[in-house]
């Protein structure tokens, strides 16, 4: 039987650096070498906190595992979402729709088209099942156009921003369409997001962690996400000072929360996509997407309406067209249960459309 790796050594290690650094910080000045290495801090332990959501995963199996991952990194998400909304910063009304925005892109664009194509060149044609496919889809489209675009037209509060019996709304319905997705997915109809394990697949037939090593990772996680979250907090004021000063628009401060939270389940997806595994990556670029906009829309919903911070949602013509696009695409592509390498390039070449309109709008 296949061996899996329960523990690196750097997995303890990095957030044990972050505790480290959240403690020196306090105690020294904001020297640039300082706030390098805890930068580098930062994402270690976010790369750390998914690596023992994975381990936790695999104990519990799937569907459940990638559930278990996507809220992993939604906690990651939405820490430093919130970190930079009560900051000192300026502009930060619409760093939550921008990253939302930006982890829809990515995950749809970037992510699915990478496993797409990685999978293809790897076995030709990949299979997958559709009515999971579809189910994910559906409340994608459906929580993407209600969050992201029904705001600018809306017409007790005009522009991006939704009124507070708007805005309270759209919180608690994407929370329970998203609760009831998770209840489809883990539960009523489990078996639309399975899919036969691949005989040459080493992950899938890797020995399970006994309960004190999934203890051990569930402790880890939780000391990760907390070191995350203090570390999210006390970089906030340095990332928007340094886009900023580059001159660059601030949605770049999105995409590189989004990037960053997003790329250890990334890799994840397509280690999968290459072993044959186009299932698991599916649920997890699309759990990931979903979980980002059902999870994220709530919190964010609520420190706004506590605090009083405001909170605009609503994207503008462009972003309107490039959401619709990606959708389109993306339910053209994943609707017959069959991907070749031209669906992974066309999804890519739509994600660098993204970037590149972000970059020079």
């Amino acid at each position: 039987m296949a061996q899996f790796r329960f523990f690196y050594r750097w997995t303890i290690w990095a957030p044990i650096a972050a505790w480290v650094m959240l403690g020196a910080a306090y105690a020294l000045p904001p020297h640039p070498a300082f706030v390098a290495l805890m930068v580098l801090a930062l994402g270690a332990t976010v790369f750390a906190a998914v690596h023992h959501a994975e381990v936790v995963a695999h104990r519990v199996g799937e569907p459940f595992g990638t559930l278990v991952l996507a809220i992993a990194v939604t906690i990651i998400e939405v820490s430093l979402i919130v970190s930079m909304m009560l900051g000192p910063g300026t502009g930060t009304a619409g760093l939550a729709r921008d990253t939302i925005y930006a982890a829809v892109m990515i995950v749809c664009n970037g992510i699915v088209g990478t496993c797409l194509l990685v999978g293809g060149i790897h076995h030709h044609e990949q299979r997958f099942e559709v009515r999971g496919a579809a189910a994910s889809l559906a409340v994608l489209a459906a929580l993407s156009v209600l969050t992201l675009v029904m705001p600018n037209y809306t017409s007790l509060q005009l522009g991006p921003m939704l009124s507070p019996p708007q805005l309270a709304f759209a919180g608690v319905s994407s929370l329970v369409l998203y609760g009831v997705f998770v209840f489809v997915q883990t539960i009523r109809h489990r078996e639309y997001f399975l899919a036969e394990a691949e005989a040459g697949d080493e992950h899938v037939h890797a020995a399970l962690p006994s309960g004190r090593v999934a203890l051990a990772s569930s402790v880890l996680l939780v000391v990760s996400l907390v070191a995350v979250v203090l570390l999210a907090k006390l970089l906030s004021p340095t990332v928007e000072a340094a886009v900023s000063g580059a001159g660059l628009p601030q949605a770049i401060v999105g995409i590189v929360i989004a990037a960053l939270v997003l790329l250890p389940e990334a890799l994840a997806a397509v280690r999968a996509a290459r072993h044959n595994r186009l299932q698991t990556s599916l649920n997890l670029a699309l759990g990931s997407a979903l979980a980002s906009i059902g999870l994220t829309i709530p919190a964010v919903a609520a420190v706004s309406l506590i605090t009083h911070v405001p909170l605009a949602l609503g994207i503008d013509g462009r972003d309107t067209v490039m959401l619709a696009l990606t959708l389109l695409v993306v339910t053209i592509t994943l609707g017959v249960g069959r991907t070749t390498i031209l669906q992974g390039a066309v999804h890519l070449f739509l994600f660098a459309t993204y970037v590149f309109l972000s970059l020079v709008p």
